[in-house]
């Protein structure tokens, strides 16, 4: 190998961060096993990096072990919209956990440094504003995205215990709502239903008044943290909240979205699902202070980017893309 060119496993490698991630180490020069079970990846992200003679895809499920040699993990692992990890919520808390157990085994055999893809639902519906990451958060353990905020926070668990127990290499970083092209049509999150609707001319359904906050992060500044997470000094663990702190409603995300496209779709307003967080918003003192990082990319450029993005495969594969795939009702993410 090249100096300073590692071997590093991507699991999840064909979902939506994944295949960003994915980019961004093979222009940094390194090899990449692209690790995904494409229960919610696609082929079609990955399809443009199949060309890179040091791009490598391998079909398997987490919760298996995995035998492989690398030199550095990413384990992004698990549906991350409501619409997928509700769909198999067994399935889902298995990826989460046992995922996770099988990665930390793999990263404890060949003594390399791993970290996981965590997320701002381990806040559960936060009764801290802006949330910081000594806050233990405010879950439900029984309701129906539990599978998804309890894995989570047990794959927290598990990283902390193998870096006490077995002195292994860890990082954490809690991802706030991402958004960017690679987006699946019918993943449920808010942004991409937002744009998928808009452009189709369909109503934009908002629940609860749309007056619940979210702050969104475009995907190339998250995956600018995540690498500086990566990179970090040995004994910068975790864990670090990686969003933009930039509060808007899902109204003004609604209003914003029919603007840059504009549609002439109508907003209508349906209850409220269940467990649904009122506010969410990150301090990133913490990421500023350790990782010197901070989004640059404002609201309205990346949607820009993103509506470019969802206006292509409508081209190219017709508004069935986007129109024969149901717009889900889903839990604002």
């Amino acid at each position: 190998m090249l100096l300073g060119q590692r071997r590093i496993l991507v699991t999840g490698g064909a979902g939506f961060l994944g295949t960003h991630l994915c980019r961004r180490l093979l222009d940094d020069g390194h090899e990449v096993l692209c690790v995904d079970n494409f229960s919610s990846g696609t082929r079609r992200n990955i399809d443009v990096l199949l060309g890179n003679t040091r791009f490598e895809v391998l079909r398997h499920n987490v919760t298996f072990p995995l035998f492989v040699e690398v030199d550095e993990i990413y384990n992004l692992a698990c549906p991350a919209s409501p619409v997928h990890y509700q769909f198999d919520p067994v399935q889902t808390t298995k990826t989460s956990v046992s995922g996770a157990i099988n990665m930390l085994g793999l990263a404890k055999r060949l003594k390399v440094r791993i970290l996981q893809a965590s997320t701002s639902e381990v806040y559960g519906d936060p009764a801290v504003h802006p949330q910081t990451e000594d806050y233990w958060g405010n879950v439900n353990p029984i309701g129906s995205r539990s599978c998804y905020d309890e894995g989570k926070r047990c794959a927290e668990t598990l990283f902390f215990d193998y870096r006490r127990q077995h002195g292994l290499s860890i990082k954490v970083a809690r991802i706030f709502n991402t958004y960017g092209p690679n987006m699946r049509p019918d993943d449920g999150r808010v942004v991409s239903n937002f744009i998928c609707q808009a452009l189709l001319g369909k109503d934009i359904t908002i629940f609860g008044e749309g007056l619940q906050t979210r702050s969104f992060c475009y995907v190339t500044d998250l995956i600018d943290g995540l690498d500086r997470i990566m990179n970090s000094p040995e004994d910068i663990a975790g864990p670090i909240n990686i969003g933009n702190p930039n509060e808007y409603t899902i109204r003004e995300l609604a209003d914003k979205i029919l603007a840059i496209t504009g549609s002439k779709s109508e907003i209508v307003v349906r209850p409220l699902p269940e467990d649904d967080p009122r506010q969410r918003q990150p301090d990133i003192a913490l990421a500023e202070k350790l990782l010197g990082w901070r989004p640059t990319v404002e609201l309205e450029e990346g949607l820009r980017y993103t509506i470019a993005y969802f206006e292509t495969l409508m081209r190219e594969h017709g508004k069935g893309a986007a129109g024969s795939m149901k717009l889900q009702r889903s839990a604002v993410r």
